[in-house]
Protein backbone atom coordinates (compact mmCIF):
# COMPACT_ATOMS: atom_id res chain seq x y z
CA UNK A 1 0.00 0.00 0.00
CA UNK A 2 1.42 3.45 -0.88
CA UNK A 3 0.64 5.79 1.77
CA UNK A 4 0.94 9.76 2.05
CA UNK A 5 1.31 11.97 4.94
CA UNK A 6 0.78 15.16 6.29
CA UNK A 7 3.85 18.04 6.48
CA UNK A 8 3.03 18.56 10.52
CA UNK A 9 3.82 14.53 10.38
CA UNK A 10 6.62 14.61 8.31
CA UNK A 11 8.14 17.43 10.36
CA UNK A 12 8.02 15.74 13.76
CA UNK A 13 9.70 12.99 11.88
CA UNK A 14 12.12 14.41 10.56
CA UNK A 15 13.10 16.42 13.74
CA UNK A 16 13.04 12.80 15.57
CA UNK A 17 15.29 11.48 13.01
CA UNK A 18 17.90 14.60 12.87
CA UNK A 19 18.29 14.30 16.86
CA UNK A 20 19.73 11.25 16.34
CA UNK A 21 22.22 11.93 13.31
CA UNK A 22 25.04 14.06 12.64
CA UNK A 23 24.17 17.59 11.91
CA UNK A 24 23.40 17.55 7.76
CA UNK A 25 23.42 14.01 7.41
CA UNK A 26 19.62 13.84 6.86
CA UNK A 27 20.10 16.22 4.07
CA UNK A 28 22.68 14.50 2.76
CA UNK A 29 20.41 11.53 2.38
CA UNK A 30 18.07 12.96 0.12
CA UNK A 31 20.65 15.28 -2.11
CA UNK A 32 22.08 11.42 -2.31
CA UNK A 33 18.99 10.06 -3.49
CA UNK A 34 18.20 13.47 -5.55
CA UNK A 35 21.38 13.41 -7.70
CA UNK A 36 21.19 9.85 -8.25
CA UNK A 37 17.33 10.71 -10.02
CA UNK A 38 18.36 13.17 -11.71
CA UNK A 39 21.30 11.32 -13.28
CA UNK A 40 18.90 8.46 -14.22
CA UNK A 41 16.99 11.48 -16.34
CA UNK A 42 19.77 12.46 -17.77
CA UNK A 43 21.19 9.23 -18.83
CA UNK A 44 24.89 10.97 -19.74
CA UNK A 45 25.27 13.52 -16.95
CA UNK A 46 29.23 14.85 -18.19
CA UNK A 47 28.50 17.77 -20.41
CA UNK A 48 25.06 18.30 -19.28
CA UNK A 49 23.15 21.45 -18.09
CA UNK A 50 21.69 21.75 -15.13
CA UNK A 51 20.46 24.64 -13.37
CA UNK A 52 19.28 24.55 -10.00
CA UNK A 53 16.51 27.53 -8.86
CA UNK A 54 17.06 27.77 -4.97
CA UNK A 55 14.56 29.66 -3.01
CA UNK A 56 15.65 29.80 1.28
CA UNK A 57 14.54 26.93 2.62
CA UNK A 58 15.51 23.54 3.05
CA UNK A 59 13.95 22.30 -0.42
CA UNK A 60 16.90 24.49 -1.77
CA UNK A 61 19.81 23.30 0.02
CA UNK A 62 18.97 19.62 -1.04
CA UNK A 63 19.37 21.00 -4.64
CA UNK A 64 22.47 22.50 -3.90
CA UNK A 65 23.72 19.83 -2.49
CA UNK A 66 22.15 17.24 -5.93
CA UNK A 67 23.54 20.01 -7.75
CA UNK A 68 27.06 19.58 -5.63
CA UNK A 69 27.27 15.85 -6.58
CA UNK A 70 26.08 16.42 -10.48
CA UNK A 71 28.77 19.34 -10.65
CA UNK A 72 31.43 16.61 -9.65
CA UNK A 73 30.23 14.01 -12.54
CA UNK A 74 31.01 16.36 -14.67
CA UNK A 75 27.58 18.56 -15.49
CA UNK A 76 27.77 22.50 -15.88
CA UNK A 77 25.45 23.17 -13.37
CA UNK A 78 24.24 27.36 -12.48
CA UNK A 79 22.20 27.95 -9.62
CA UNK A 80 19.82 30.83 -9.76
CA UNK A 81 19.51 32.46 -6.08
CA UNK A 82 15.74 33.95 -5.86
CA UNK A 83 16.96 35.17 -2.32
CA UNK A 84 20.54 35.35 -2.08
CA UNK A 85 20.78 36.75 1.04
CA UNK A 86 18.74 33.67 2.41
CA UNK A 87 20.13 30.49 0.65
CA UNK A 88 20.97 27.75 2.08
CA UNK A 89 24.99 28.30 2.77
CA UNK A 90 26.49 25.15 3.01
CA UNK A 91 24.63 24.14 -0.23
CA UNK A 92 25.94 26.62 -1.69
CA UNK A 93 29.62 26.25 -0.68
CA UNK A 94 29.35 22.52 -1.88
CA UNK A 95 28.38 23.80 -4.99
CA UNK A 96 31.11 26.05 -5.25
CA UNK A 97 33.43 23.95 -4.46
CA UNK A 98 32.39 21.02 -6.96
CA UNK A 99 32.79 24.03 -9.73
CA UNK A 100 29.35 24.60 -9.86
CA UNK A 101 28.29 28.95 -10.22
CA UNK A 102 25.67 30.96 -9.28
CA UNK A 103 23.32 33.37 -11.29
CA UNK A 104 20.79 35.90 -10.36
CA UNK A 105 17.45 35.71 -10.70
CA UNK A 106 17.72 38.17 -13.61
CA UNK A 107 19.84 35.64 -16.00
CA UNK A 108 17.41 32.96 -14.99
CA UNK A 109 15.00 32.59 -17.59
CA UNK A 110 17.47 32.18 -20.32
CA UNK A 111 19.27 29.48 -18.29
CA UNK A 112 16.17 27.67 -17.79
CA UNK A 113 15.51 27.70 -21.00
CA UNK A 114 18.63 26.42 -22.55
CA UNK A 115 18.85 24.08 -19.87
CA UNK A 116 19.35 19.92 -20.14
CA UNK A 117 17.77 19.66 -16.62
CA UNK A 118 15.94 22.38 -14.43
CA UNK A 119 15.92 21.56 -10.73
CA UNK A 120 13.24 22.99 -8.56
CA UNK A 121 14.23 23.65 -4.99
CA UNK A 122 11.80 27.28 -4.37
CA UNK A 123 9.59 26.69 -1.99
CA UNK A 124 9.42 23.31 0.74
CA UNK A 125 6.65 21.50 1.54
CA UNK A 126 5.22 24.09 3.77
CA UNK A 127 4.37 26.34 1.51
CA UNK A 128 0.77 28.05 0.72
CA UNK A 129 -0.32 29.37 -2.35
CA UNK A 130 1.39 29.74 -5.86
CA UNK A 131 4.68 31.13 -6.50
CA UNK A 132 5.21 34.50 -5.38
CA UNK A 133 6.13 36.55 -8.24
CA UNK A 134 9.55 37.05 -8.55
CA UNK A 135 9.31 33.02 -9.04
CA UNK A 136 6.95 32.76 -11.66
CA UNK A 137 8.93 33.92 -15.00
CA UNK A 138 11.32 31.41 -13.82
CA UNK A 139 8.29 28.76 -14.09
CA UNK A 140 7.12 29.83 -17.25
CA UNK A 141 10.71 29.73 -18.61
CA UNK A 142 10.84 25.77 -17.28
CA UNK A 143 7.91 25.03 -18.80
CA UNK A 144 9.05 26.33 -22.00
CA UNK A 145 12.42 24.97 -21.64
CA UNK A 146 13.34 21.79 -23.99
CA UNK A 147 15.14 20.15 -20.93
CA UNK A 148 13.11 17.53 -17.85
CA UNK A 149 11.83 19.88 -15.27
CA UNK A 150 12.75 17.85 -11.66
CA UNK A 151 10.73 19.05 -8.67
CA UNK A 152 12.34 18.41 -5.22
CA UNK A 153 9.99 16.95 -2.69
CA UNK A 154 7.09 18.07 -4.12
CA UNK A 155 6.65 21.52 -7.14
CA UNK A 156 7.03 24.67 -5.77
CA UNK A 157 3.57 26.48 -5.37
CA UNK A 158 1.15 23.28 -4.88
CA UNK A 159 -0.71 22.85 -1.51
CA UNK A 160 1.29 19.26 -0.16
CA UNK A 161 -1.13 18.48 2.45
CA UNK A 162 -4.42 19.09 0.16
CA UNK A 163 -3.23 18.62 -3.77
CA UNK A 164 -5.18 22.31 -4.08
CA UNK A 165 -2.91 25.08 -6.80
CA UNK A 166 -4.13 28.51 -5.64
CA UNK A 167 -1.87 30.59 -8.35
CA UNK A 168 1.13 29.80 -10.48
CA UNK A 169 3.18 26.59 -9.55
CA UNK A 170 5.90 24.89 -11.03
CA UNK A 171 5.24 21.45 -13.77
CA UNK A 172 7.26 18.63 -12.97
CA UNK A 173 8.12 15.65 -15.34
CA UNK A 174 9.46 13.95 -12.57
CA UNK A 175 9.25 14.70 -8.81
CA UNK A 176 11.61 13.31 -5.78
CA UNK A 177 9.88 12.90 -2.66
CA UNK A 178 11.51 12.46 0.31
CA UNK A 179 10.93 9.85 3.37
CA UNK A 180 6.91 9.42 2.35
CA UNK A 181 4.62 10.73 -0.53
CA UNK A 182 2.77 14.17 0.12
CA UNK A 183 -1.34 13.77 0.07
CA UNK A 184 -0.54 16.75 -2.73
CA UNK A 185 1.16 14.25 -4.82
CA UNK A 186 -1.93 11.57 -5.13
CA UNK A 187 -4.52 14.72 -5.34
CA UNK A 188 -5.66 16.84 -8.23
CA UNK A 189 -5.08 19.18 -8.98
CA UNK A 190 -1.64 19.37 -7.54
CA UNK A 191 -1.20 15.52 -9.31
CA UNK A 192 -0.97 17.00 -12.46
CA UNK A 193 1.59 19.11 -11.49
CA UNK A 194 4.21 16.31 -10.32
CA UNK A 195 5.17 14.10 -13.09
CA UNK A 196 5.98 10.70 -12.30
CA UNK A 197 7.01 10.36 -8.28
CA UNK A 198 10.30 8.83 -7.35
CA UNK A 199 10.39 8.00 -3.32
CA UNK A 200 13.37 8.44 -2.11
CA UNK A 201 13.68 6.32 1.66
CA UNK A 202 15.58 8.72 4.43
CA UNK A 203 14.90 6.62 7.07
CA UNK A 204 11.83 8.76 8.68
CA UNK A 205 9.72 6.62 11.20
CA UNK A 206 6.05 7.36 10.69
CA UNK A 207 2.79 6.79 12.69
CA UNK A 208 0.77 4.17 11.67
CA UNK A 209 -2.12 5.98 10.17
CA UNK A 210 -1.51 7.81 7.53
CA UNK A 211 -3.26 10.91 5.94
CA UNK A 212 -4.31 9.31 2.43
CA UNK A 213 -3.84 5.44 1.50
CA UNK A 214 -3.44 3.98 -2.29
CA UNK A 215 -4.14 0.41 -2.59
CA UNK A 216 -2.01 -1.61 -4.87
CA UNK A 217 -2.99 -4.74 -6.84
CA UNK A 218 -1.97 -7.25 -3.55
CA UNK A 219 -3.70 -5.01 -1.25
CA UNK A 220 -7.07 -5.78 -3.40
CA UNK A 221 -6.36 -8.87 -4.39
CA UNK A 222 -6.98 -9.52 -0.26
CA UNK A 223 -10.61 -7.66 -0.42
CA UNK A 224 -11.75 -9.57 -3.33
CA UNK A 225 -14.40 -12.31 -2.30
CA UNK A 226 -13.63 -15.75 -3.68
CA UNK A 227 -16.75 -18.44 -3.37
CA UNK A 228 -15.53 -21.27 -1.19
CA UNK A 229 -16.48 -25.34 -2.14
CA UNK A 230 -19.76 -25.20 -0.07
CA UNK A 231 -20.60 -21.52 -1.28
CA UNK A 232 -23.93 -20.74 -2.59
CA UNK A 233 -25.99 -17.53 -4.24
CA UNK A 234 -26.85 -16.37 -0.59
CA UNK A 235 -23.75 -16.71 1.35
CA UNK A 236 -21.86 -15.04 -1.47
CA UNK A 237 -24.43 -12.46 -1.49
CA UNK A 238 -27.18 -11.05 -3.11
CA UNK A 239 -27.12 -7.74 -3.95
CA UNK A 240 -30.02 -5.46 -5.01
CA UNK A 241 -30.78 -3.04 -7.89
CA UNK A 242 -33.07 -0.01 -7.78
CA UNK A 243 -32.60 1.93 -11.21
CA UNK A 244 -33.52 3.30 -14.00
CA UNK A 245 -36.49 4.85 -15.37
CA UNK A 246 -38.55 4.90 -18.62
CA UNK A 247 -36.16 7.57 -19.78
CA UNK A 248 -32.82 6.28 -18.44
CA UNK A 249 -33.52 2.21 -18.71
CA UNK A 250 -29.64 2.24 -20.15
CA UNK A 251 -28.56 3.19 -16.43
CA UNK A 252 -30.72 -0.17 -14.89
CA UNK A 253 -28.63 -2.54 -17.58
CA UNK A 254 -25.03 -0.76 -16.51
CA UNK A 255 -25.74 -0.91 -13.43
CA UNK A 256 -26.79 -4.68 -13.14
CA UNK A 257 -23.98 -5.18 -15.83
CA UNK A 258 -21.49 -3.94 -13.07
CA UNK A 259 -23.11 -5.94 -10.16
CA UNK A 260 -22.84 -9.47 -12.02
CA UNK A 261 -19.14 -8.74 -12.35
CA UNK A 262 -18.87 -7.80 -8.96
CA UNK A 263 -18.46 -10.82 -6.73
CA UNK A 264 -21.75 -11.40 -5.49
CA UNK A 265 -24.03 -14.68 -6.11
CA UNK A 266 -27.28 -13.10 -7.59
CA UNK A 267 -28.33 -9.50 -8.53
CA UNK A 268 -32.40 -8.47 -8.45
CA UNK A 269 -33.54 -5.85 -10.31
CA UNK A 270 -36.51 -3.58 -9.07
CA UNK A 271 -37.78 -1.06 -11.40
CA UNK A 272 -39.47 0.34 -14.58
CA UNK A 273 -36.93 -1.40 -17.16
CA UNK A 274 -36.82 -5.04 -15.86
CA UNK A 275 -37.82 -6.09 -19.77
CA UNK A 276 -34.18 -4.17 -20.81
CA UNK A 277 -32.40 -5.55 -17.82
CA UNK A 278 -33.89 -9.85 -18.63
CA UNK A 279 -33.34 -8.99 -22.42
CA UNK A 280 -29.52 -7.94 -21.66
CA UNK A 281 -28.79 -10.45 -18.39
CA UNK A 282 -31.51 -12.80 -18.40
CA UNK A 283 -29.98 -14.26 -15.04
CA UNK A 284 -31.32 -10.93 -13.19
CA UNK A 285 -33.90 -11.92 -10.58
CA UNK A 286 -36.69 -9.16 -11.94
CA UNK A 287 -39.31 -7.57 -9.52
CA UNK A 288 -41.53 -4.70 -10.61
CA UNK A 289 -43.06 -4.70 -6.79
CA UNK A 290 -41.14 -2.42 -5.45
CA UNK A 291 -37.76 -2.50 -2.83
CA UNK A 292 -39.90 -3.67 0.15
CA UNK A 293 -41.07 -7.09 -2.11
CA UNK A 294 -37.93 -7.75 -3.89
CA UNK A 295 -37.01 -10.36 -1.80
CA UNK A 296 -33.94 -11.17 0.12
CA UNK A 297 -31.03 -9.03 -0.25
CA UNK A 298 -27.36 -8.58 1.69
CA UNK A 299 -27.22 -4.46 -0.09
CA UNK A 300 -29.20 -2.31 -2.46
CA UNK A 301 -27.92 -0.06 -4.83
CA UNK A 302 -30.29 2.97 -5.42
CA UNK A 303 -30.75 5.71 -7.83
CA UNK A 304 -28.73 5.91 -11.32
CA UNK A 305 -31.36 6.95 -13.56
CA UNK A 306 -33.96 6.98 -11.22
CA UNK A 307 -35.22 10.17 -12.57
CA UNK A 308 -37.60 11.46 -9.58
CA UNK A 309 -38.77 8.50 -7.80
CA UNK A 310 -38.41 9.31 -4.22
CA UNK A 311 -40.35 6.67 -2.89
CA UNK A 312 -38.41 4.09 -4.84
CA UNK A 313 -35.01 6.07 -2.64
CA UNK A 314 -36.99 6.07 0.78
CA UNK A 315 -37.84 2.43 0.74
CA UNK A 316 -33.93 1.04 0.19
CA UNK A 317 -32.31 3.94 2.91
CA UNK A 318 -35.13 2.65 5.04
CA UNK A 319 -33.59 -1.09 4.57
CA UNK A 320 -31.16 -2.47 7.26
CA UNK A 321 -28.47 -3.82 4.66
CA UNK A 322 -25.41 -2.04 3.24
CA UNK A 323 -26.71 0.62 0.62
CA UNK A 324 -25.08 2.52 -2.14
CA UNK A 325 -26.14 5.77 -3.28
CA UNK A 326 -25.43 7.27 -7.06
CA UNK A 327 -26.53 9.86 -9.75
CA UNK A 328 -30.57 11.13 -8.82
CA UNK A 329 -30.52 9.08 -5.32
CA UNK A 330 -28.19 11.09 -3.69
CA UNK A 331 -30.36 14.31 -4.66
CA UNK A 332 -33.89 12.26 -3.39
CA UNK A 333 -31.90 11.66 -0.59
CA UNK A 334 -32.97 12.88 2.87
CA UNK A 335 -29.78 13.97 4.97
CA UNK A 336 -31.37 13.08 8.20
CA UNK A 337 -32.76 9.60 7.38
CA UNK A 338 -28.78 8.61 5.69
CA UNK A 339 -27.22 10.03 8.95
CA UNK A 340 -29.83 7.94 11.07
CA UNK A 341 -29.23 4.65 9.17
CA UNK A 342 -27.66 2.12 11.21
CA UNK A 343 -26.24 0.15 8.00
CA UNK A 344 -23.33 1.43 6.19
CA UNK A 345 -24.07 4.04 3.83
CA UNK A 346 -21.91 4.48 0.47
CA UNK A 347 -22.50 8.10 -1.18
CA UNK A 348 -20.93 8.03 -4.82
CA UNK A 349 -21.09 11.50 -6.21
CA UNK A 350 -19.41 13.43 -8.98
CA UNK A 351 -17.82 16.67 -8.22
CA UNK A 352 -20.88 18.43 -9.39
CA UNK A 353 -23.38 16.33 -7.46
CA UNK A 354 -20.89 16.49 -4.65
CA UNK A 355 -21.14 20.34 -5.01
CA UNK A 356 -25.00 20.37 -4.89
CA UNK A 357 -24.99 18.64 -1.68
CA UNK A 358 -22.10 20.82 -0.21
CA UNK A 359 -24.50 24.34 -1.44
CA UNK A 360 -20.94 25.40 -3.09
CA UNK A 361 -19.75 25.93 -6.92
CA UNK A 362 -18.51 22.57 -8.13
CA UNK A 363 -14.66 25.03 -8.93
CA UNK A 364 -14.50 24.44 -5.43
CA UNK A 365 -14.95 20.95 -4.69
CA UNK A 366 -12.80 20.28 -8.02
CA UNK A 367 -9.80 22.78 -6.33
CA UNK A 368 -10.22 21.00 -2.95
CA UNK A 369 -11.58 17.53 -3.51
CA UNK A 370 -9.88 16.04 -0.31
CA UNK A 371 -11.76 19.26 1.92
CA UNK A 372 -15.31 18.71 0.13
CA UNK A 373 -14.89 14.30 0.38
CA UNK A 374 -13.99 14.80 4.51
CA UNK A 375 -16.91 17.02 4.61
CA UNK A 376 -19.50 14.85 3.11
CA UNK A 377 -18.68 12.18 4.89
CA UNK A 378 -18.87 14.11 8.05
CA UNK A 379 -22.35 15.59 6.92
CA UNK A 380 -24.36 12.79 5.88
CA UNK A 381 -22.92 10.08 8.07
CA UNK A 382 -21.64 8.04 5.69
CA UNK A 383 -18.86 6.73 3.43
CA UNK A 384 -18.15 8.62 0.50
CA UNK A 385 -16.29 8.04 -2.61
CA UNK A 386 -16.22 11.38 -4.81
CA UNK A 387 -15.34 10.46 -8.33
CA UNK A 388 -12.93 12.49 -10.84
CA UNK A 389 -9.67 12.20 -11.71
CA UNK A 390 -8.78 11.33 -8.65
CA UNK A 391 -11.10 9.02 -6.73
CA UNK A 392 -11.45 9.62 -3.30
CA UNK A 393 -12.86 7.43 -0.36
CA UNK A 394 -13.52 8.74 3.35
CA UNK A 395 -15.43 7.28 5.81
CA UNK A 396 -17.20 9.47 8.67
CA UNK A 397 -15.28 8.35 11.28
CA UNK A 398 -12.17 9.85 10.03
CA UNK A 399 -8.90 8.05 9.74
CA UNK A 400 -7.00 7.73 6.28
CA UNK A 401 -8.70 8.55 3.24
CA UNK A 402 -8.03 6.48 0.12
CA UNK A 403 -7.06 7.48 -2.88
CA UNK A 404 -7.53 5.30 -6.31
CA UNK A 405 -4.34 5.31 -8.58
CA UNK A 406 -6.25 3.51 -11.32
CA UNK A 407 -8.45 4.75 -14.11
CA UNK A 408 -8.16 6.30 -17.43
CA UNK A 409 -9.76 9.74 -18.90
CA UNK A 410 -11.71 7.69 -21.11
CA UNK A 411 -13.56 6.50 -18.09
CA UNK A 412 -15.51 10.11 -18.52
CA UNK A 413 -18.13 8.40 -20.20
CA UNK A 414 -21.97 8.25 -19.95
CA UNK A 415 -22.82 5.56 -17.71
CA UNK A 416 -19.43 4.89 -16.43
CA UNK A 417 -20.60 5.61 -13.28
CA UNK A 418 -23.67 3.25 -13.12
CA UNK A 419 -20.75 0.12 -13.95
CA UNK A 420 -19.13 1.31 -10.90
CA UNK A 421 -22.08 1.57 -8.71
CA UNK A 422 -23.45 -1.39 -9.85
CA UNK A 423 -19.45 -3.09 -8.99
CA UNK A 424 -19.60 -1.47 -5.60
CA UNK A 425 -22.75 -2.67 -4.42
CA UNK A 426 -22.22 -6.16 -5.44
CA UNK A 427 -19.00 -6.01 -3.42
CA UNK A 428 -20.70 -4.68 -0.43
CA UNK A 429 -23.21 -8.02 -0.65
CA UNK A 430 -20.41 -10.03 -0.90
CA UNK A 431 -18.97 -8.51 2.93
CA UNK A 432 -17.05 -6.01 2.30
CA UNK A 433 -17.00 -2.74 4.59
CA UNK A 434 -18.30 0.41 2.77
CA UNK A 435 -14.51 1.76 2.54
CA UNK A 436 -13.04 -1.55 0.98
CA UNK A 437 -15.97 -1.91 -1.18
CA UNK A 438 -15.53 1.46 -2.35
CA UNK A 439 -11.79 1.71 -2.95
CA UNK A 440 -11.89 -1.74 -4.59
CA UNK A 441 -14.87 -1.10 -6.54
CA UNK A 442 -13.13 1.89 -7.97
CA UNK A 443 -9.76 -0.10 -8.40
CA UNK A 444 -11.51 -2.25 -10.84
CA UNK A 445 -13.08 -0.05 -12.29
CA UNK A 446 -10.37 2.20 -13.00
CA UNK A 447 -8.41 -0.85 -14.16
CA UNK A 448 -11.06 -2.46 -16.49
CA UNK A 449 -11.59 1.65 -18.09
CA UNK A 450 -7.50 0.82 -19.15
CA UNK A 451 -7.37 -2.57 -19.97
CA UNK A 452 -11.00 -1.89 -21.98
CA UNK A 453 -9.63 1.22 -23.40
CA UNK A 454 -6.06 0.60 -24.11
CA UNK A 455 -5.69 4.46 -25.83
CA UNK A 456 -8.97 4.76 -27.48
CA UNK A 457 -12.72 5.80 -26.82
CA UNK A 458 -14.99 3.17 -24.97
CA UNK A 459 -18.25 2.92 -23.73
CA UNK A 460 -19.49 2.03 -20.51
CA UNK A 461 -20.39 -1.02 -21.50
CA UNK A 462 -16.98 -2.00 -22.28
CA UNK A 463 -15.54 -1.03 -19.42
CA UNK A 464 -18.09 -3.55 -17.51
CA UNK A 465 -17.19 -6.22 -19.87
CA UNK A 466 -13.55 -5.79 -18.93
CA UNK A 467 -14.50 -5.97 -14.72
CA UNK A 468 -13.25 -9.65 -14.98
CA UNK A 469 -10.13 -9.44 -16.75
CA UNK A 470 -9.02 -6.43 -14.14
CA UNK A 471 -10.04 -8.89 -11.62
CA UNK A 472 -7.38 -11.71 -12.96
CA UNK A 473 -5.03 -8.78 -13.10
CA UNK A 474 -5.10 -8.06 -9.74
CA UNK A 475 -5.30 -11.62 -8.65
CA UNK A 476 -2.65 -12.22 -10.77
Amino acid sequence: MRTAYSVETVRNAERELMARLPEGALMQRAAAGLAAACADLLGRVYGSRVVLLIGSGDNGGDALYAGARLARRGAGVTAVLLAPDRAHAAGLAALRRAGGRVAGAGEGEALVEGADLVLDGIVGIGGKGGLRPDAVPLAAAAGRSRGAVVAVDLPSGVDADTGEVRGVAVRADLTVTFGTHKPGLLIDPAREYAGSVRLVDIGLELPAEAELEALQHEDVARLLPVPRAESDKYRRGVVGIAAGSARYPGAAVLAVAGALRGGAGAVRYVGPAGDAVIARFPETLVSDQGPKHAGRVQAWVVGPGAGDDAKTVAEVLAAQVPVLIDADGLRLADAEVVRERRAPTLMTPHAGEAAALLGVERGEVEAGRLAAVRELARRYGATVLLKGSTTLVADSGGGAVRVNPTGTGWLATAGSGDVLSGLGGSLLAAGLSAVDAGSAGAYLHGLAGRLAADGAPVGAHDVAGAVPEAWRNVLG
